[in-house]
């Protein structure tokens, strides 16, 4: 199986690196794990309503180019369907069963993404109302992807 996780920006912080490498690791028995980088758009701190969905586009432009017709795609969003970690790892556990081994999870910049990277997903996921910094959803999305796979393991890791 392999899970992408496709991300608008570079991450600076060493301990999210250090937390992302480790889950990495820890995934290697069950997925082939790739993180793709997708440059963020530059764009000045006050925006027009237009200004933003430009840059919302132009960063969806760039996801949707690392992104094939065969991919299961799940985009992060916060308005998405919410799941609990054992709902999750049943999805996915039944997207393998129905022959989908080519799984992608995609987080926006800043400002979210674009209606038409929305489009091509499969389902939106949301992780909660709350607002994270999108370089901190990183790391969190490899943990629950790794306890996804720790529940469908039987493992009590993910209690």
């Amino acid at each position: 199986m392999k899970i992408q996780i496709i991300s608008v920006g570079k991450i600076k912080k060493k301990y999210l690196i250090q937390g992302i490498q480790d889950y990495t690791q820890r995934l290697k028995p069950f997925c082939t794990l790739q993180l793709i980088e997708v440059p963020d758009e530059k764009a000045p701190e006050k925006l027009s309503a237009a200004q933003k969905e430009q840059v919302k586009s132009r960063e969806g432009e760039r996801i949707l180019a690392k992104i094939h017709a065969e991919d299961y795609v799940f985009a992060l969003a916060i308005d998405g369907q919410q799941y609990s970690s054992e709902a999750l790892a049943a999805q996915v556990a039944n997207l393998v069963t129905y022959g989908h081994s080519r799984l992608v999870f995609v987080i926006g910049g800043s400002l979210g993404l674009s209606a038409s990277v929305l489009q091509r997903a499969n389902q939106a996921i949301s992780f909660g109302r709350l607002t994270l910094p999108h370089q901190l959803m990183r790391l969190v999305l490899c943990e629950q992807i790794y306890r996804l796979f720790m529940i469908n393991a039987g493992n009590p890791y993910h209690k």
